[in-house]
């Protein structure tokens, strides 16, 4: 599979001027709106399990559909393997939400989160992370 990947993290300050008007995107924009808002209130510092509570309510807030911790089994040669992935966040059934509250977000999690949209076929995947200065965060997007 093919991957375009913004390689570098993003500090978001105004995510309004980077999405275009699709229906996918405006949807990305809200999910990265209720980042923005979970970060503003909480900051940096707590769990990881604290931002996915407080995420919870901004997407309930936003009307957003979403699946937390949504299962996926993945399928070798029509075998479904013991082993599984569990996503973050499976928002709109088309963006998975992947979320860190850690320095220094290494590759691994961004490789974790291509591997979720391979398996489950999502459109869009959002790696964010609440334990640094600022938000930021990695727009990963399934090409084929």
């Amino acid at each position: 599979m093919d991957y375009d990947l913004i390689d570098t993290w993003i500090e978001v300050k105004d995510p309004k001027t980077e999405f275009k008007n699709t229906p996918i995107n405006k949807i990305t924009y809200e999910v990265i709106g209720a980042c923005f808002d979970v970060y503003n209130e909480l900051g940096r510092g707590f769990l990881e399990i604290v931002y996915k509570d407080a995420l919870e309510i901004e997407l309930k807030r936003r009307s957003l559909f979403y699946e937390r911790e949504k299962k996926y089994e993945i399928d070798y040669k029509g075998t479904i393997l013991p082993h599984y992935y569990f996503s973050g966040f499976v928002v709109e059934r088309n963006i998975i939400l992947e979320v860190n509250a850690q320095e220094g977000v290494v590759e691994n999690h961004t490789k974790q989160t291509i591997n979720y949209l391979a398996v489950s076929k999502c459109e869009i995947g959002l790696l964010v992370n609440f334990g640094e200065k600022s938000l930021k965060y990695k727009r990963i997007i399934l090409t084929k």
